[in-house]
């Protein structure tokens, strides 16, 4: 019937598929997008665990160091979103839940990123302080802010509001 959730086509739907190759499908597409992002977040993060290693780390001022945990923090908990999926679908493989699993993983993945987003943001932040004693940073840091939330949240929202009509 058409409009049914018989796991085929359906106007909401668009392709010819059942519920569990929708499932595969849409794994199989999350597992691709999750590997450019986790790929970022551990170069990011790997980077960040060296900084408190360095000489120059001691002669930070107090408020640099707070952005320095606030930031490797963040990166862990991106890390640990980002890298989710992979176990949640390891742990329930085989057990005749993927729809429900992608949906999870999806949401884990989504969360990863507005970490990441977060991670990326305290870093250049800490950076620029570091690089210059000018007051534009902040202007600065919230100028890329809104460029990363407009490539990574807004136009893909306008998009699918657009082309699909929700």
């Amino acid at each position: 019937m058409p409009g049914t959730d018989n796991g085929y086509a359906t106007p909401e739907r668009g392709r010819d598929e059942t519920a569990d190759e929708r499932a595969d499908r849409r794994w199989g597409e999350l597992i691709q997008e999750v590997r450019v992002a986790q790929t970022g977040v551990q170069i990011l993060f790997g980077f960040l665990l060296t900084v408190v290693f360095t000489p120059r780390y001691a002669q930070l001022e107090q408020t640099e160091q707070t952005i320095y945990i606030v930031t490797v923090v963040l990166g862990a908990a991106a890390t640990g979103a980002l890298i989710g999926p992979v176990s949640f679908h390891r742990i329930v493989a085989g057990r005749r839940i993927k729809p429900a699993a992608v949906l999870w993983a999806a949401r884990l993945t989504v969360i990863g990123l507005i970490l990441l987003l977060a991670t990326m943001t305290a870093a250049l932040l800490l950076i620029l302080r570091m690089a210059t004693d000018d007051g534009y940073v902040p202007w600065l840091v919230a100028c890329v802010l809104v460029w990363y939330l407009l490539c990574w949240f807004a136009l893909p929202a306008w998009i699918r509001r657009r082309h699909s009509g929700g």
